[in-house]
């Protein structure tokens, strides 16, 4: 036997199971599962579905909010050979009939809320079987679907025989779609082992530890930091959520004794602007490790976050669902190197940053940002030609513009499809927003390029303000005079535009959306 033929999430579950049978394996707050119990009901899942016709490399789509199931289906379609196709809960029925005929699933679980939008086009996914639709949720399951907890009594216990190989695809992520149609990432057990290792060596990861899981159980950042730990024997939480509550989430911390949280900036805003009294409530001193991950985080940020987790490393990570990690800003390095991505993840080989022509830029000079690890994406689902956009020999890029400093930081600039051209000069918005959101009025900004007959592109910050602000030119005048002297005058914001929360466009898990920004501000011309 071979690594390839055993090493996968679903042989470590097992092995947790026979060594540390009554240790706690995964909770969320409503329930928990010892090693033992969490591996039996994988093992039962994978056989029921086998049994209902879903086999070894067919897709099994899911659509729920976060709960303690996906960790059971992620584990079951390790065990099986399936391959779980996640759903980002937020998609409209249009764009998740999309997905589900794009990888061609042969059952599909779906959480109670989402029931009605499911049926709405359900005649129209056509590669589901009438009777492979799963019901999550409380109370009998409606008609025409199975019920999850019948699903899984119908399977055996018993270990698969099922050889699943490391190579094998475990997931195809579908990309938020922040530049177009998404594309499926197909990922294979093995790029998620290379990545739990990487994760592992570098931060440390400890069997006392705990983490809780706060990204959708969808994205690729909660199975970054879920089955790590579980190769370490450590418990994972699953933080139930359907919108975000800071004041709640600082609450579960003190009550389940949370050692780990990985968030996106926008959620450590909203933690940070909790009033005094309300942050002092709560006893988070259990937490040893913070991460930032999946959008650039101001230096403002980084510091008010050291100020109140006074008790955890402060770490950020760069990577994308197609390259896994690629770097880590270790915590020794926050104050030093504001700002930068840091270098290279143990397990990583080297970063390229190469120009049009596929040169390598020197240091100091922007190129894309192309990496190779052992956590590299397989193939984009039934795409070849785009799988080859991305990819220059083993080489693989997320579009990601960056910078080396000459002590080997790198620095994210921006995405390549974000940055704007002013009178024939390159722009990147993210820096240009960490010297706008240093002002002490903007709670969160966007920059984005507008088209201007004389210049091309004319630099606009989309502002939302903190509490007891109100917008109006003479703010938006302070705002712009402020970034004088910190940034050259071509990068200067031109216009303010004041959006409230509700109208700043985002992905599900927080990110801005530019493009969707670009589509319907970019004829918008009041300038100051």
């Amino acid at each position: 036997m071979t690594i390839s033929k055993w090493m996968h999430a679903g042989t470590a579950l097992k092995v947790n199971a026979r060594n540390y049978p009554d240790k706690l394996g995964c909770q969320d707050k409503e329930k928990s599962y010892t090693f033992k119990e969490w591996n039996e009901r994988a093992c039962r899942l994978a056989s029921a579905l086998r049994d209902m016709g879903v086999g070894q490399g067919e897709r099994v789509a899911v659509m729920a909010y976060n709960r303690v199931e996906w960790l059971e289906i992620y584990a079951a379609c390790a065990k099986g050979g399936q391959i779980a196709v996640p759903i980002m809960f937020r998609l409209a029925p249009p764009e998740f009939e999309y997905i589900i005929n794009h990888a061609g699933c042969k059952a599909f679980v779906v959480e109670e809320p989402f029931v009605e939008g499911v049926d709405s086009v359900r005649s129209n996914l056509t590669s589901v079987p009438q009777e492979n639709y799963i019901f999550l949720g409380a109370g009998a399951a409606p008609a025409g679907y199975r019920s999850y907890e019948a699903v899984m009594a119908m399977g055996s216990p018993t270990e698969t025989e099922v050889v699943v190989d490391a190579a094998d695809p475990w997931t195809i992520m579908y990309t938020s779609g922040t530049t177009g149609k998404p594309k499926g990432v197909v990922r294979t057990h093995e790029s998620y082992l290379g990545q739990y290792l990487m994760s592992n060596i570098s931060m440390g990861v400890l069997p006392t530890d705990k983490p809780m899981l706060v990204m959708p159980m969808c994205h690729v950042n909660s199975i970054y930091y879920s089955f790590c730990y579980t190769y370490v024997s450590a418990p994972v939480m699953v933080y139930n959520m359907v919108s975000f509550d800071p004041e709640d989430f600082l609450r579960t911390i003190a009550d389940y004794k949370v050692t780990f949280i990985s968030l996106v900036p926008t959620h450590y805003i909203m933690i940070l602007s909790l009033p005094d009294e309300v942050k002092q409530k709560y006893d988070i001193s259990c937490i040893r490790q913070v991460l930032v991950s999946s959008a650039p985080a101001r230096r403002d940020l980084k510091l008010a976050i050291l100020e109140y987790f006074k008790s955890a490393e402060l770490w950020e990570a760069y990577g994308s669902t197609e390259v896994s990690l690629v770097t880590y800003l270790r915590p020794e390095d926050q104050f030093k190197k504001l700002g930068s991505i840091g270098k290279e993840v143990f397990g990583s080989d080297e970063i390229k940053l190469l120009d049009e022509d596929g040169n390598e830029v020197p240091d100091g000079q922007v190129g894309e940002l192309y990496s190779r690890s052992p956590g590299i994406f397989k193939e984009y689902w039934r795409e070849p030609e785009k799988t080859k956009t991305v990819f220059r020999g083993e080489w693989c890029t997320s579009g990601d513009m960056g910078r080396r400093d000459e002590e080997g930081y790198y620095y994210l600039v921006d995405r390549k499809a974000n940055m704007i051209i002013s009178g024939g000069e390159n722009v990147y918005p993210s820096e240009v927003e960490n010297v706008v959101g240093a002002h002490p009025a903007v709670k969160d900004v966007a920059v984005i390029g507008v088209p201007d007959q004389k210049w091309g592109e004319t630099v606009t910050a989309m502002v939302i303000l903190h509490e007891g602000h109100q917008p109006g030119d003479a703010l938006a005048k302070e705002i712009i005079a402020s970034c004088k002297g910190q940034i050259a005058g071509y990068k200067l914001p031109k216009s303010i535009h004041f959006l409230t929360e509700d109208e700043m466009p985002r992905t599900g898990t927080g990110k801005i959306m530019h493009r969707v920004l670009r589509e319907r501000f970019g004829t918008w011309s009041d300038s100051l």
